[in-house]
C-alpha cells in the first residue's frame, strides 16, 4: 500500500469526512503575557520548551484521523493530544541530553520499524527488503505535485514517527544495562514453583463492617492524601452534578408515527390527493425522498446488512414485494424490494480531476467547467485507447491511487465509497470507462475486472421516526424548569435528593477535566458546553444552569459542586477511590487489637472470637490467589512463619488473616534458567521504560495555559 493511502486513506472515496476543528483565538497578546505568562499561539511549556497551537492541532488532527480510520468518534481527544505532546517533548529533551541525534539517514533506516510501515507487507519486496527508495520517491512526487494539504499531512505524520523513533532509541539506550542474574532467576523459579499448604481464619472486612460500622471523615481523607502526594497530584478539575431529562416519545407520539406510515403505505399522500402511496408509486426513490425521515439509498446490500425484520424474508420474495410496517429501534419502516442481483467484486482504477472549491480541490485553480472539459477529454481518449491510462495519471489529484496505477483495489457494493462511484461499478461491465461526478470532482473510472458473489438487494425503505412531539418536549422543558427552580440556592445534597425523589436520571462525575470532551454517564453533544460552563471564571460553587440538547428536546440541569485548581486532589472528589482503603486499614487495626487483647493462641479461638469460618488451601508467592482473592501479604506470611506456628494477624486485601503453615511442596513448572533469565530481563526493561517516562513527567515543570486561553477567549 502506498504511503499516501496510509496517511489519508483516499478521503474522496469515503462516505464522509471527520472535520477537524482548528482552534482560533482573537486575544490581546499583551494582556495574555501579563495575565498568564503565555504568548498567543502557545498552549503550554514543558521544562521551558513551548507547545505551540500548531503542534497541538497537528497532534489532535492525527488522533482524529486514526479515530476515523478505526470507525471511532473523532471528538473528545483534546486531552489525549495534550498528554502525547507533553510526553513527546520530554522524550525529545532527554534524547538530546544524552547527546543523541535523529539524522535524516537514521530516519529512513528506522522507518521500516515504525508500526505504520512495519505492519504492511506491501512496503517490503519479495525478499523482505524495505522499499525505502520507492517510498522516498512517493514523498518527492507528492512534494512536487502542488497538493499542499496532502504534503502537510505527511509532515504531520513524519513528526509523530520521529517522536516514536526517539522514544525507541532512548529506551534502548537507558535499558541496555538492565539484565537479570542467574541468582535472580533461580529465586524467581523457586518462588514460582513453591506452594505453602495452610490453615487459616479470615475476618472479612465486609462482614466485620456490618456489625462494626466505620465512618470516614474529611480529615481522614486529607491525612491519607498527605501521605501519598504523588498519587493525588491533579490537573484543574470540576465536580459536576447533573440531572438528565430525556424527551422520550410518549405512547401518543408512537401512535402518531405509526398512523403516518400506515397512511403513506396504503392510503396515499396529501400532495397526490390520496392517489399515490408507497405500494402503487412508480418512482420509489422520489417517493422516499419526499416522504421519509431517512434518505433513499441506491446501493445494493447483502441480506445480513438489511433490517433484522426482513433479512430472513428477502431471499424468497419477488421484486416489488413489500414488508411492514414494522418497528426497527426508534423508527417505523416499510420496505420494498426494487432489485436483486449477485454482489460483484469489482477491480477499478480512476483519475480524479478536481476544481476550485470542491472537497478535494483545496489548492486547485481551475474552474468546475474547466475540470469537466478536461475530464471528458481524458475519458474520450481512454475509451478509444485504454492503454493510455497510465499516461493520463499525471492529471490525477489522487497521488495515492496514482502511485498504484490509479487502482483503488477490489470493492463491493458494501465498500464505503461515495454512491456515484459505486453506482458506476454496479451498472457497467468489465472494460467499461466513464466519467462520474462526485463531491470530490470528476472521476474517470475504468473497470479492470469483476467477480460474482452472493445475492444482494436494492431496497427502498420508507421511514418515520418515533420522536417526541412539541407537546412532549414542552412537558420535559416544564419538568426541567420546575426542577432547577427547586434547587437554585440549595446545597448539593438537596440537589441530589430532590433528583432521586423525582426518579430523575442523576449522576455526579467528581473530577471532570477541562478537555476530556465527554461527561461520564451522559454523552450528548452538550457535554463540552457544560464542561466549558463549569470552567468559566465567572462560575461559583453552587451555580446551576439548564441546557438543551440540539435536535432532541432533551434537557440537562447542571450543578457546579466543586472547583479544583491544579494541585492536590480535593478529598471529597476522591472519596470513592480512597475511602475503602482507609476503612480497611481502620478495621484491620481494630481486628488485630481484638486478637491481641483476647490473647488468642489458636485458629479455633480466633474463629470463635469473630464467628468466622476456618479454611485451608495452597498459596504461591508469584500467584497469591487464596479463596478467590489475590492476597500477596498472606503469601509472604505463609513462607515467613515457621511450620506449625500461628502467624501474626495479616492485613490482607479483603480481610485480616491468621494462618498456620502445615507444609511446603514443590510443583515444578516448565522453563529453564536461561528462559527465565531472559523473561525477567525483558520485563525489567519494559517496566523501566514506563517508569522512566512517568518519572520524567512527575519531575517536569509543565505549564498548561489552555484553560486561561480558553477563558480569555470566552470573555472577548
Amino acid at each position: 500500500m502506498a504511503i499516501l493511502g496510509q496517511i489519508r486513506n483516499r478521503p474522496w472515496l469515503l462516505m464522509g469526512i471527520i472535520a477537524v476543528a482548528m482552534l482560533a483565538f482573537v486575544v490581546n497578546p499583551d494582556s495574555l503575557e501579563k495575565l498568564f505568562g503565555a504568548k498567543p499561539g502557545v498552549y503550554g511549556k514543558v521544562n521551558g520548551d513551548e507547545i505551540t497551537k500548531e503542534e497541538y492541532d497537528d497532534q489532535l488532527f492525527m488522533l482524529q484521523q486514526q479515530a476515523q480510520q478505526q470507525g471511532q468518534p473523532g471528538t473528545g481527544l483534546e486531552e489525549q493530544a495534550w498528554q502525547l505532546m507533553v510526553q513527546s517533548k520530554l522524550i525529545k529533551q532527554q534524547f538530546e541530553k544524552m547527546g543523541l541525534t535523529l539524522t535524516e539517514d537514521m530516519f529512513w533506516n528506522q522507518l521500516q520499524y515504525d508500526p505504520m510501515f512495519a505492519q504492511n507487507k506491501e512496503n517490503f519486496d519479495a525478499k523482505g527488503n524495505f522499499k525505502t527508495q520507492e517510498i522516498k520517491k512517493q514523498i518527492t512526487d507528492l512534494q512536487n505535485s502542488g497538493n499542499v494539504e496532502m504534503y502537510n499531512n505527511w509532515l504531520r505524520t513524519r513528526r509523530t514517527m520521529e517522536y516514536r523513533m526517539m522514544a525507541r532509541q532512548l529506551f534502548a539506550n537507558v535499558s541496555i544495562g538492565i539484565t537479570a542474574s542467574k541468582k535472580e532467576a533461580e529465586e524467581m523459579m523457586k518462588q514460582r514453583d513453591q506452594l505453602a499448604n495452610i490453615d487459616f481464619v479470615k475476618i472479612d472486612y465486609s462482614v466485620y463492617e456490618k456489625k462494626n460500622p466505620v465512618k470516614i471523615t474529611r480529615q481522614d481523607l486529607t491525612d491519607y492524601i498527605k501521605k501519598h502526594p504523588i498519587l493525588f497530584k491533579r490537573d484543574a478539575s470540576r465536580n459536576i452534578g447533573f440531572v438528565y431529562f430525556p424527551a422520550a416519545p410518549s405512547a401518543q407520539d408512537e401512535t402518531l408515527a405509526q398512523n403516518e406510515i400506515n397512511k403513506l403505505f396504503s392510503q396515499g399522500t396529501d400532495m397526490s390527493d390520496g392517489k399515490e402511496n408507497f405500494q402503487n408509486t412508480t418512482n420509489d426513490s422520489m417517493f422516499v425522498s419526499l416522504n421519509s425521515d431517512l434518505p433513499f439509498n441506491p446501493q445494493y446490500f447483502s441480506a445480513e446488512q438489511l433490517p433484522s425484520q426482513i433479512k430472513d424474508k428477502v431471499a424468497g420474495a419477488s421484486i416489488g414485494s413489500t414488508f411492514g410496517p414494522y418497528k426497527e429501534q426508534n423508527f417505523y419502516v416499510v420496505s420494498k424490494i426494487l432489485d436483486k442481483k449477485p454482489s460483484d467484486s469489482t477491480l477499478s482504477r480512476h483519475i480524479l480531476v478536481t476544481y476550485k472549491g470542491n472537497q478535494a480541490g483545496a489548492n486547485e485553480t481551475r474552474s468546475k467547467d474547466e475540470a469537466k472539459k478536461l475530464a471528458d477529454s481524458i475519458g474520450a481518449v481512454l475509451k478509444a485507447d485504454p492503454a493510455k491510462f497510465t499516461e493520463m495519471l499525471k492529471y490525477s489529484a489522487d497521488p495515492s491511487s496514482a502511485a498504484q496505477g490509479g487502482s483503488v483495489g477490489w470493492t463491493t457494493p458494501a465498500t464505503p465509497f461515495v454512491p456515484e462511484y459505486l453506482s458506476f461499478l454496479a451498472n457497467n461491465g468489465k472494460g467499461a470507462t466513464g466519467v462520474v461526478e462526485t463531491q470530490f470532482g470528476y472521476h474517470i473510472i475504468n473497470i479492470e475486472d469483476k467477480k460474482s458473489g452472493a445475492m444482494t438487494y436494492k431496497v427502498a425503505n420508507l421511514v418515520k421516526a418515533i420522536k417526541a412531539s412539541d407537546k412532549t418536549e414542552n412537558e420535559v422543558y416544564t419538568k426541567a424548569t420546575r426542577f432547577i427552580q427547586q434547587v437554585q440556592g440549595k446545597s448539593f445534597n438537596d440537589f441530589a435528593n430532590i433528583a432521586k425523589k423525582g426518579n430523575y436520571q442523576f449522576d455526579n462525575p467528581k473530577e471532570v477535566g477541562r478537555f476530556q470532551g465527554q461527561l461520564p454517564g451522559l454523552g450528548t453533544d452538550k457535554d463540552q458546553e457544560i464542561i466549558a460552563w463549569a470552567f468559566n471564571k465567572k462560575r461559583s460553587k453552587g451555580d446551576t444552569e439548564i441546557f438543551t440538547v440540539d435536535g432532541t428536546g432533551d434537557r440537562i440541569v447542571a450543578y457546579l459542586n466543586g472547583i479544583q485548581d491544579a494541585g492536590t486532589a480535593d478529598p471529597e472528589a476522591v472519596r470513592d477511590q480512597i475511602e475503602p482503603i482507609i476503612k480497611n486499614k481502620i478495621m484491620a487495626k481494630q481486628i488485630s487489637e481484638k486478637i491481641k487483647a483476647a490473647n488468642a493462641k489458636s485458629l479455633d479461638q480466633i474463629a470463635k472470637l469473630f464467628g468466622a469460618p476456618k479454611g485451608s488451601g495452597q498459596i504461591n508467592i508469584l500467584n497469591p490467589l487464596l479463596a478467590g482473592a489475590m492476597e500477596p501479604k498472606v503469601a509472604g506470611a505463609a513462607f515467613g512463619v515457621a511450620k506449625g506456628k500461628l502467624s501474626m494477624p495479616v492485613e490482607g486485601m479483603t480481610g485480616v488473616y491468621v494462618l498456620v503453615k502445615n507444609s511446603e511442596t514443590v510443583n515444578k513448572q516448565p522453563g529453564d534458567i536461561k528462559q527465565v533469565t531472559e523473561a525477567i530481563a525483558g520485563q525489567n526493561s519494559q517496566q523501566f521504560g514506563q517508569a522512566l517516562l512517568k518519572s520524567l513527567q512527575d519531575n517536569a515543570k509543565i505549564k498548561d495555559y489552555r484553560i486561561e486561553l480558553f477563558n480569555q477567549t470566552a470573555m472577548q
